[in-house]
């Protein structure tokens, strides 16, 4: 974990620094482990269509729209996923979405057709509902705002870290073919899913709702953290506090689920294909594993930096237009660089750091202006409605590969749907409510 001293602040006093030390590392790891297994099961099948497509004859469109049909079913069941997390807790409620979507995720090996593909992956999607929501509103029931676009930084940096070792055991796992009379894409989502089964029983038992029943707390830091978590949501309200009606009919509360939605049609539409991108390389499923992996190492150092640097400054919009920006043009120099192996690969490690910045900072804008019930429902509608992104993203770039037989115009969609939320972003401006309640003075404009 890095330093959790809040620059551009106060100094912290000792109980400060050790309680949320003493946070950070009881919780950050437990949430991390269920993010790994949450994107493991996610995107996956980006390396099962390797070979499942051709087993079960699917087109390039069919593999994009059921890959993608995972996010119609998560945007139905988000907001109302969210809602009961809130109700009933983090602990009970992460632990049902992580044993359901392991149980399913395990059933995708045992589609047969295009049909049985889009009915497993939407119920996986309505299974993992509200887990990445959940997640970010948990962090505020924990972390004080000055501490929180690190806290999302660390906490994203577990679906890097997936991105990193999934590619590479997929490629191995892919080499079970026949094994037990089992296709290697079969085994993929059978071994895959086991993580996420485990990890439901483990946060039963360590995962703590909110601080006043964190026991692992001494009685003063307890205090102290109720106390700041307290007086935050006090300034919050003071400036305005929105009612969950209010929130879902919230113009910026829209412009910024718009933002989202345009990263999630780039990230999804690459994050699915990439696998396929990179065997174009001429090389075999090993090495695809491992190229595919590459990108991301670079993407975790750059994501915990982002999300240092934001922290630092105060500065959250400029922070996110900036990586949706980078995005955008390392999607374009792959374009102009394909035939290059080399300079595609340096390109698409560009693409990878922007797109893992983006969420680390993204998520202090919401949360910045919503408390309570209204920031249960307003993550929710952000994420869910976002997250359809997910659904268009890799359906448009498999509708477009069949369309044109190669990934140019498609990878420049994908560039053109990051690029306008960049811009979304500069227009919006500043939201003075981060400096109210992080006290500091609002940046220059």
């Amino acid at each position: 974990m890095p330093d959790f001293t809040p620059a551009g602040t106060a100094a912290p006093d000792a109980l400060e620094r050790e309680t949320i030390r003493h946070v950070a590392w009881r919780l950050m790891p437990l949430l991390m482990l269920g993010y790994f297994c949450a994107y493991l099961d996610r995107v996956n099948v980006g390396f099962a269509g390797l070979t499942m497509n051709k087993d079960l004859g699917f087109s390039e469109a069919v593999f994009g729209f059921g890959a993608g049909i995972f996010f119609i079913g998560y945007f139905l069941f988000e907001l109302p996923s969210n809602l009961i997390l809130n109700k009933v807790g983090a602990r009970v409620w992460i632990t049902r979405i992580l044993i359901t979507w392991g149980m399913i995720s395990a059933l995708t090996a045992f589609v047969w057709n295009g049909w049985s593909f889009y009915s497993v992956r939407f119920a996986l999607g309505l299974a993992e509902a509200g887990f990445y929501p959940g997640i970010i509103l948990y962090l505020t029931w924990w972390f004080p705002s000055a501490y929180r676009s690190r806290m999302v930084a660390i906490f994203q940096s577990a679906s890097v870290i997936s991105l990193i070792v999934g590619p590479i055991v997929s490629g191995q796992l892919l080499r079970l073919h026949g094994a037990l009379g089992l296709a290697g894409w079969q085994w993929l989502f059978i071994v895959e899913a086991v993580p996420a089964l485990i990890m439901g029983f483990v946060v039963l038992a360590l995962l703590t709702d909110h601080p006043r029943d964190a026991l692992w707390l001494r009685p003063e830091q307890r205090a102290w953290l109720a106390a700041r978590l307290d007086s935050e949501q006090a300034q919050r309200e003071a400036v305005h506090d929105y009612k969950l009606g209010e929130t879902l009919r919230n113009p910026r509360v829209w412009w910024l689920t718009l933002v989202y939605f345009g990263q999630n049609v780039s990230n999804y539409g690459l994050l699915i294909f990439l696998p396929q991108i990179i065997k174009a390389f001429g090389v075999g499923y090993g090495m695809t594993g491992v190229l595919s992996a590459l990108p991301f190492v670079f993407a975790g150092m750059g994501m915990i930096y982002w999300g240092w640097h934001s922290d630092r400054t105060g500065e959250r919009n400029k922070h996110v237009a900036a990586a949706c920006g980078l995005t955008a043009v390392g999607l374009v120099a792959c374009v102009l660089l394909q035939g290059h192996p080399v300079a595609m690969m340096i390109a698409l490690i560009f693409t990878a750091v922007g797109q893992m910045s983006i969420a680390p900072t993204f998520w202090t804008l919401p949360t910045a202006m919503l408390s309570g019930t209204a920031a249960a429902g307003g993550i929710a509608l952000i994420n869910s409605v976002g997250n359809l992104g997910g659904f268009f993203g890799p359906y448009i770039f498999g509708l477009i590969k069949d369309a044109t037989g190669s990934d140019t115009i498609a990878l420049l969609a994908l560039a053109g749907a990051v690029a306008i939320p960049a811009l979304i972003l500069l227009a919006l401006g500043h939201d003075r409510r981060l400096e109210r309640i992080n006290g500091r003075q609002a940046p220059a404009e």
